[in-house]
């Protein structure tokens, strides 16, 4: 789960992390105490998307640049008031953009020198990995590429935490000074207690400046938590914002479904996470595109199968839908059941391609076939790819 930056700087105070005081402002009505909040003239007028390259992006209305250096007070009320509640479109984003429902003001200071600090969940190692580099505020993916040695890389051994001589090779591999080393000493515990605590997958600064008087501050930050571990952070799961997600995959975390829309116009609907990604493939081998990964587990219900079935079709794109089930724990008849309850309710009038194998799969396709539904019946996964795909060219 991706949180906003105000989120995370609020994450940063709670752990001892420095960084610029800000304040957000989610209405109009609020700016103004938000700005009240923020000490000088000076203020950083920051867009709050899931998305990088705000500051380089377009709003829909021609206004340009969804991060602003105010001068003054005025300056960042009128930025901040052509910002929030419209469209931001960046690199990332794609055409469509994201709307800015958060303004994010902050302080600004004198910065001195940019850098490159991060935390992340190695998946090969399945260790956490401290990553630096004195490249900060751009593209750390160009600098990997372009110049990688100037990327820092430092294991962390769980079982241990981060420890104080990690710091000191942190602080020669970016060349601080005196006073910068010893804060980064402090810096470093507290973003790793940070880390492991949230059950984070990234926490990301960049930049992370020196200022020039011995001090270090974050001056933007990204996280993203462990979806599979929110259950233990009901406050964290407070910073989930519904507005930044597609809503077919909102609706489907509702009925304990896992769907990750994508832009193919055949959907699928299988139980088991690896048959899904299979099903997926064999679409694109007989030369479809899968329209969504949905994965109903292994003991869904009638509801279940029918929120499925409307999600789906609540998508426009989609041509055609191929149901993949090997029954296990869910037998064949029980998911055939669910199939002809949800196509019934959802009046389904797209071509749909069934394949049933495990479990009471005899009874299971005895009861597609004496249904009224047109229902195309297949043997195999080859069978009923090959089937869909045709169906829906």
């Amino acid at each position: 789960m991706n949180i906003h930056e105000y989120q995370a700087k609020a994450l940063f105070e709670k752990f001892g992390v420095p960084c610029p005081l800000g304040a957000a402002a989610r209405a109009h009505d609020e700016i103004d105490a938000a700005l009240d909040r923020i000490p000088g003239k000076n203020v950083v007028v920051k867009s709050q998307i899931h998305a990088g390259g705000r500051g380089k992006g377009t709003f829909i209305d021609g206004f340009k640049g969804g991060v602003k250096l105010a001068e003054t007070k005025k300056q960042a009320r009128e930025y901040a008031a052509a910002m929030l509640g419209n469209t931001l479109v960046t690199a990332q984003t794609g055409p469509a953009g994201r709307m800015v429902r958060t303004i994010y003001f902050s302080e600004t200071c004198p910065i001195q020198k940019e850098y490159y600090l991060a935390l992340v969940m190695d998946r090969a190692s399945s260790v956490p990995v401290l990553i630096a580099s004195t490249e900060g505020g751009v593209d750390i993916e160009t600098v990997a590429h372009e110049t990688p040695e100037k990327i820092f890389r430092l294991p962390i051994n769980p079982l241990l935490g981060h420890r104080p001589f990690q710091a000191r090779l942190l602080a020669k591999a970016l060349q601080l000074g005196k006073a910068e080393s010893k804060v980064l000493g402090d810096l470093l515990p507290a973003l790793y207690r940070m880390f492991w605590e949230c059950d984070a997958s990234l926490v990301e600064i960049n930049p992370l400046v020196t200022t020039g008087d011995g001090r270090l501050l974050a001056l933007d930050a990204k996280v993203s938590l462990d979806d599979n571990a929110l259950f233990r952070h009901p406050d964290l799961l407070e910073f989930r914002d519904l507005g930044e997600e597609d809503p077919k995959e909102v609706e489907a975390s509702r009925h304990g479904l896992s769907y990750i829309a994508l832009e193919g116009n055949i959907a699928c609907l299988v139980n088991g996470a690896g048959l899904a990604m299979a099903t997926m493939d064999i679409i694109k081998h007989f030369g479809g595109n899968p329209a969504n990964f949905l994965d109903v587990g292994g003991g869904a219900n009638a509801d279940q199968v029918t929120a499925a079935f409307k999600i789906i079709l609540s998508d426009k794109a989609v041509k055609g839908i191929l149901v993949n089930i090997f029954g296990g724990i869910m037998k064949c008849d029980t998911i055939a059941t669910g199939i002809i309850e949800a196509a019934k309710a959802v009046k389904l009038d797209r071509p749909l391609v069934v394949r049933l194998e495990g479990t009471n799969v005899e009874e299971g396709k005895k009861l597609l076939s004496q249904s009224s539904l047109e229902i195309v019946s297949a043997d195999t996964m080859a069978d009923a790819a090959r089937q869909i795909v045709q169906l829906v060219s």
